[in-house]
């Protein structure tokens, strides 16, 4: 047995990593390591196919192994995420099977070629030299920023079928996109900091005119701070009773999740209403520390109420049902108002924005073209001044 193919056996056993034994790109490695009278038609197809697999992710093989290991969802993982004690047994594993794929990370075109006994021209790729070992227990070591898994991999997600799915393109905002409403943003800002640092932090209600930000600030927050650790999870309102289970499935992660509800309300009759209200005060489940809820809604107290309703109610304790309808906004613990601009808060608004995509422009006929345009559009608001914004980027 050759060195490539005692490199390919080693490969196949290992155990803690084992699901790597999946990746397009080592499954496909593995399968040239294995080949042994095998003519020379089929070594290149293989070499060709591993390549190619290669190609599709990067031209560096050893960080794309270094990446895939690091972020691997595993036994040893969890218990370092959890501050479980690992057993002497396990780590010597670990550092047997860091030593396998960093072998298998220094592989270069020229080894391969040599290997299958080709001298015509097949695709190469970059190696570096990387200490596996150094690199994944540091990694281990700072697991409450980096994280584990899919959620190493990704920062957003949404739920589907009641399964957490990562958002593999997410709105870039960036808190520096956005202008106005800084003491609101502030808020939420200061709050999303003591739920990264492990500090009791309040779910918050953002409500106000539509078009203002809401929204934005929350993904804008998010995108800022994920290298510290922060992830958030959207979450219909038709999902809302999938909120407990999703919380203790991330309870024993080392992450810090926000739990966002878009565009919240309710009517009476709405079951959801009950399920919300349970989630934020009241349920038997404890409250976890590394997770809080922050909604979103155009309404002050998300319940929807006609006077026709109020006035044609048969409810014989009218005033108690009325107190409950508006006790779900005062189950947040934070609620922020995001008002429509005044004229001179959308025109700096428009301001900040042209200057920061670095429009020239004259500003009393900006003013006045961005006046129209949101008379146009219905009203003044941060988003209004966005698309206004957007407007004079097309025509130049």
């Amino acid at each position: 047995m050759n060195n490539m193919q005692m490199l390919a056996t080693r490969l196949n056993s290992v155990a803690v990593f084992r699901n790597l034994l999946k990746d397009d790109v080592v499954s496909a490695l593995s399968e040239l390591l294995s080949v042994t009278d095998a003519d020379i038609t089929e070594k290149v197809n293989k070499y060709g196919n591993f390549a190619h697999m290669l190609y599709v992710h990067t031209e560096n093989l050893s960080r794309y192994i270094l990446n895939i290991v690091t972020n691997d969802e595993n036994v040893f993982i969890k218990k370092v995420a959890n501050g479980q004690i690992i057993s002497d047994e396990l780590n010597e594993c670990v550092r047997a099977e860091l030593s396998v794929f960093e072998e298998l990370s220094k592989l270069s075109g020229a080894k391969l070629r040599e290997f299958i006994g080709y001298d015509g021209f097949l695709p190469s790729w970059k190696t570096d030299e990387i200490d596996f070992e150094t690199e994944y227990f540091s990694r281990c070591a700072d697991i409450g920023k980096f994280g584990y898994g899919i959620y190493a991999k990704y920062h957003m997600f949404n739920v589907k079928d009641s399964v957490i799915c990562p958002v593999k393109h997410p709105d870039p905002v960036m808190l520096s996109d956005l202008s106005g409403y800084k003491n609101e943003r502030q808020a939420v800002i200061d709050n999303t900091k003591a739920l990264i640092d492990g500090k009791p932090a309040a779910n918050i209600l953002l409500s106000g005119d539509a078009g203002t930000g809401k929204s934005s600030t929350i993904k804008a927050v998010v995108n800022e701070f994920k290298n510290l650790g922060l992830r958030i999870i959207e979450v219909r309102k038709d999902q809302l009773v999938d909120i407990p289970a999703i919380i203790d499935e991330l309870s024993v992660n080392p992450l810090k999740f926000i739990l966002f509800i878009d565009d919240l309300s309710f009517n009476q009759t709405d079951d959801n209403f009950s399920a919300l209200k349970a989630i934020l005060e009241g349920s038997v489940s404890a409250k976890s520390s590394n997770v809080a809820i922050y909604a979103t809604s155009n309404r002050r107290h998300i319940v929807k109420e006609s006077f026709k309703e109020r006035d044609s109610s048969d409810d014989i304790h009218r005033n108690d049902t009325v107190q409950e309808l508006m006790s779900l906004s005062e189950r947040f613990g934070l609620a922020i108002t995001f008002v429509k601009p005044s004229k001179e808060c959308y025109l700096d608004i428009v301001r900040n924005i042209a200057d920061h995509h670095n429009i020239e422009y004259d500003e009393e006929k900006m003013f006045m073209e961005a006046e129209r345009f949101a008379l146009i559009k219905g009203g003044r608001s941060a988003r209004v001044a966005k698309q206004f914004v957007d407007s004079l980027i097309s025509k130049q």
